[in-house]
């Protein structure tokens, strides 16, 4: 098992979410938040999501609110916004900090050193595609949509 599929993180209704339910599976794990210009991303995550999910693609939404305070609400607050808005229903890990001395393991495996894609997250809905060996496949800028040639592409590669 990968490294990524070793962590279990907190999920948005408290429960445990641990990744090893994700092997075998292509991800695109992103980190998300509420009140950001980018935030219309949920709509297009969810698309492929459903697109894609039978065929063994999952999302994994990360909120962050380490980008301008744009995620300030509590898990609860989250999960009724990305609901009622957009119809969220991938899933959905509680807030972690992607970059500083508090960046979550997750965020140290998928950009710190030694990553196959190393940096700083440059701000909310930056996303990392994993093969389904858990391994980082793609880095995609948080300008580049979800539903942009280039991730479908690298998303249909790695699911055939």
């Amino acid at each position: 098992m990968s490294a990524f599929h070793d962590l279990t993180l907190d999920a948005l209704d408290g429960n445990e979410l641990p990744l090893a339910g994700l092997k075998g599976r292509v991800v695109l794990v992103v980190n998300v938040a509420s009140k950001c210009g980018l935030t219309p991303q949920y709509a297009a995550l969810e698309n492929l999501y459903q697109q894609y999910r039978e065929q063994g693609f999952s999302v994994l939404g990360v909120p962050c609110n380490q980008f301008a305070g744009q995620e300030p609400g509590t898990g609860e607050d989250i999960q009724a916004f990305c609901s009622l808005n957009y119809g969220v229903t991938f899933p959905m890990s509680s807030k972690l900090d992607v970059n500083g001395p508090e960046r979550h393991q997750l965020y140290r495996l998928l950009a710190g050193e030694g990553a196959e894609f190393p940096g700083e997250i440059t701000w909310n809905f930056e996303k990392f595609l994993m093969g389904k060996d858990g391994r980082v496949l793609a880095r995609f800028s948080p300008r580049t949509p979800p539903d942009d040639p280039t991730v479908i592409q690298a998303i249909e590669k790695a699911l055939a």
